[in-house]
């Protein structure tokens, strides 16, 4: 029996999985792990056939935790889950070494076909990710930052709190952390300090030069 694990921290989304991977004629043995670290808990007593990886998790994102996966288990075969349908994060995702990359809105029979293609051994098709090859192999293209995201970015970049970015935008606190995580993932930043450079470079975030906050970051 094809053992699955499954590294999401929505009880919902994580019960909506179950109930496809037991539909009646699946032979699927399942647990569940709800952050990065019990996944690698797991992963220390057993091997699973596939690994469906929430990419945005409360402790870490799922991209660094794809990367410590396959650093560690190198025939790991991953299968990212996620709500986001930004090119820059799925082109992220797959060049890292995911077999695939499911949108959380996928049909049932998505779903169970793209775990079947993994367990094979198989890639998901890369244009069931709605990305070409000719983009995978680009460099050039930015990711798909929203106005919203700008916004907030720039003022992380202003050095202002989670608390004061939703004082000023109206948004609650949450909100803001949300759009924080979102960044990091688009941006492939590892913490604020980094994706505020990268957000520079990028240009993503302009200033006035006497407003400028950095004489130099590294």
């Amino acid at each position: 029996m094809n053992e699955i694990l499954i590294v999401e921290d929505h009880p919902v989304v994580v019960e909506g999985l179950l109930r496809i991977l037991n539909t009646p004629g699946e032979k699927y043995r399942c647990f569940v792990a709800g952050n990065g670290a019990e996944c690698l808990s797991h992963l220390k007593a057993f091997q699973p056939s596939v690994i469906l990886l929430d990419i945005n998790l409360p402790d870490l994102s799922g991209m660094d935790l794809c990367k410590t996966i396959l650093s560690e288990y190198s025939s790991m075969k991953i299968l990212a889950l996620s709500s986001f349908t930004d090119r820059s994060i799925i082109k992220m995702m797959l060049k890292m070494g995911a077999y695939g990359y499911l949108i959380k809105n996928a049909s049932n029979d998505e779903i169970l076909k793209a775990v079947k293609t993994v367990i094979e051994g198989k890639k998901v098709p890369l244009n069931s990710n709605h990305l070409t090859q000719e983009e995978m192999n680009s460099h050039a293209d930015l990711p798909y930052i929203t106005a919203r995201e700008r916004e907030v970015l720039q003022l992380i970049a202003e050095g202002l709190t989670n608390n004061a970015i939703a004082e000023k935008i109206f948004v609650s606190p949450l909100t803001v952390d949300s759009h924080r995580k979102n960044l990091l993932l688009k941006l492939g930043a590892a913490n604020t300090a980094v994706l505020v450079k990268i957000g520079i470079e990028k240009g993503f975030i302009s200033f006035k030069k006497n407003d400028y906050p950095f004489n130099k970051i590294n």
